[in-house]
């Protein structure tokens, strides 16, 4: 190869640009000169097989190359569209007065909506918001809860275990980060933790694998009962935005004690509805004093310090204000679901 084959191959190239009158046709010379199987990819091929002192020489003429007709490329594409512009201008096809095409506007997940509105309700009561990880120790997902290696509860939690060094575990409640704050936080203390759990189990329309719940914690001297039973009233005077009546029934959880189901009349009805299987009442959410052993394996003593926490299940709380009958299609990704909030 020598300089007239590159300056020939330069000449015949540049007429073929300058000579291009559309786009298409331009991206095919473009390939054919610039691209990996092009006419100047297949002489760097052939660089290795020159002599050591006329490989430098070859490789720069064809690198300058390559620039000047990739500029002129761009040139002429900048030219053709310039001129289309211009054509779609006088032709009376094109309006320029028109309007752009609307642009779609997102809305928030229902999910996210009334997370954000709890969210705001417990902030102006002087809780602080708490995150922590989806992938957590066995440690902080079961035993600092009161629920050791041999308790029952572990059955009922279907739970992911991870393949690991550590007994690492999905979460399957947002409990953790209660732990997590009180290992971190000196008493008194007020949180919440909003998040997604995940639990093994099939799927229907009550039942999901990966959920959302929200969980409180208030830790201080004297917490009693009625502490708890003021909280509960005011998250749910702020979620269906009037007085419900409630009632506590017993309920067993390793880490509350004593435990409470609370329960809220029916919001919906006056005589019974599918909503609350006509009983007139909805259970709510799980609710207790926090248990001694709790405390102490967060390093807080128990004899100076106690609490409340309650669990909230946001997914079931979102079905009940929107009137969703299929817990699946909170996460199902279907938009004419989604389009609807």
């Amino acid at each position: 190869m020598n300089p007239a084959e590159i300056d020939s191959t330069r000449s015949q190239a540049q007429g073929e640009i300058d000579a291009c009158s559309d786009a298409a046709a331009l991206k095919e010379i473009e390939r054919k000169y610039l691209g990996k199987s092009g006419v100047l990819a297949g002489w760097l091929t052939r660089i290795p097989s020159l002599p050591a002192a006329e490989r430098p020489v070859l490789g720069q003429a064809v690198n300058r190359l390559k620039k000047e007709l990739g500029e002129q490329v761009a040139a002429r594409a900048a030219a053709l569209e310039k001129a289309a512009a211009e054509r779609d201008a006088t032709s009376g096809t094109f309006d320029p007065t028109l309007p752009p095409a609307r642009l779609e506007r997102g809305t928030l997940h229902p999910l996210t909506t009334l997370t954000r509105e709890i969210e705001d309700l417990f902030v102006s009561m002087g809780y602080q918001v708490a995150d922590g990880p989806e992938i957590e120790t066995d440690w902080n997902n079961f035993q600092a809860l009161n629920i050791p290696p041999d308790h029952p509860a572990r059955d009922s939690q279907d739970t992911f275990y991870l393949k690991s060094a550590g007994r690492l575990v999905l979460r399957t409640h947002t409990s953790p980060v209660q732990i997590r704050s009180l290992a971190r936080l000196a008493p008194p203390l007020r949180v919440i933790a909003p998040g997604k759990v995940f639990r093994h189990e099939a799927t229907d329309a009550s039942h999901e694998h990966t959920f959302h719940q929200l969980e409180g914690l208030v830790v201080d001297k004297h917490v009693s009962v009625a502490h708890l039973i003021h909280s509960m009233k005011t998250l749910l005077r702020g979620i269906f935005r009037r007085d419900l009546e409630i009632r506590l029934r017993p309920g067993f959880f390793p880490f509350v004690e004593p435990g409470f189901e609370l329960d809220a009349r029916c919001p919906f009805c006056e005589n019974g509805c599918s909503v609350c299987k006509q009983t007139r009442w909805v259970e709510l959410l799980p609710c207790g004093l926090v248990h001694p052993n709790v405390l102490s394996a967060c390093g807080v003593d128990p004899e100076q310090w106690s609490g409340f926490a309650f669990g909230l299940g946001l997914s079931r709380l979102v079905m009940l204000r929107f009137g969703i009958n299929d817990v699946r299609l909170l996460l199902g990704g279907d938009l004419r679901f989604l389009e609807q909030f």
